[in-house]
């Protein structure tokens, strides 16, 4: 019975740390300077113009759009839970 409860012990702390992860703000830097770097490299490949300043556009949305998720995110279970 205990090596069970250790083992749930266990699987909810990996399931904490695995939610930390998924809505940490080191992911969210993670991801956006990994878009920006790629964006950037294409730009250069199909010789685009400004490619520094170009890759900002779509690098900020996918910024603004995980910013703005945890409201909308609120938003939805509120309408939710009304019905």
């Amino acid at each position: 019975m205990g090596k069970e409860i250790n083992l749930i012990k266990e699987r909810n702390r990996r399931v904490e740390t695995d939610k930390a992860w998924e809505t940490s703000n080191t992911k969210r830097a993670i991801i956006t300077v990994m878009t920006y770097i790629v964006i950037v490299i294409f730009l250069f490949i199909i010789n685009a113009p400004s490619p520094w300043l170009t890759a900002l556009v779509p690098t900020i949305g996918y910024l603004l759009s995980t910013l703005t998720m945890p409201l909308f995110k609120k938003l939805w279970i509120k309408s939710i839970n009304k019905k």
